[in-house]
């Protein structure tokens, strides 16, 4: 013969189904709350991507030049004007770091000079200087070797050609080393060259590189054009 339940029994079943179904409830709205944060930082991406997706790209790689004849690139960039009241000298460098750092940093600057410039004196000195003006300035790596070979490790985008067009590779021997090596050492001590002041850019006269008009034109060091931030 079956036992009835008493009231009793009858309100802890209840009292448990309520539970149960509270915890159901929180859990169901603890689940919404989640599928509806992750749709919202979705919907986020997508706006961000679209917006970001409508500015005009304004960044080339530090390489790229407008194609023209190398006649038509020295007519175009003998019409830019140099400021020379923008030509202002460089602060002496101060390395720091120890005698292995200092080597190091002067080879690296010597080969700049040497790959960029040849056996000129005059414009391995400018090299050198627009390398040190970098290690000072925004945007830029904090050490010699780092200026030196930024985004040497990609086809395009290297800020020296010599590092990533295959030049390394071929390394030259002459009597520009010497020389390169020795000027190398004065800069780290301390050396200022103002013939190009604070210029942290340069090119040749035969070409004309993306960045030109957006920099000012402080000097010119045999074919070489240097430009200081506008």
């Amino acid at each position: 013969m079956a036992q009835r339940r008493g009231p009793s029994t009858r309100r802890k079943s209840a009292t448990r189904r309520t539970g149960a179904s509270r915890r159901t409830a929180r859990r169901r709205t603890a689940s919404q709350r989640r599928w509806f944060l992750l749709l919202g930082v979705v919907a986020a991406v997508i706006v961000a991507a679209t917006w970001i997706g409508s500015l005009p790209l304004t960044v080339a790689p530090p390489n790229v030049a407008k194609p023209m004849s190398m006649a038509a690139a020295r007519a175009s960039n003998a019409k830019v004007p140099t400021v020379y009241s923008r030509l202002r000298r460089a602060a002496r460098f101060r390395f720091r770091g120890g005698p292995a750092a200092r080597e190091q940093a002067a080879e690296c600057l010597a080969t700049a000079a040497l790959y960029e410039a040849g056996d000129d004196r005059r414009g391995q000195r400018a090299v050198m200087q627009v390398v040190l003006n970098r290690v000072g300035a925004r945007g830029f790596p904090k050490t010699v070797c780092g200026v030196v070979y930024q985004g040497s490790s990609r086809i395009t985008g290297c800020q020296f050609s010599f590092t990533c067009d295959g030049s390394i590779r071929r390394r030259t021997i002459h009597a520009g080393w010497a020389n390169a090596r020795r000027e190398a050492r004065r800069a780290l001590s301390g050396r200022v060259y103002p013939e190009v002041g604070r210029a942290t850019h340069y090119h040749t006269d035969w070409m004309v590189p993306y960045w030109r008009d957006s920099l000012v034109k402080v000097a010119r060091i045999g074919t070489h054009l240097f430009y200081v931030r506008s």
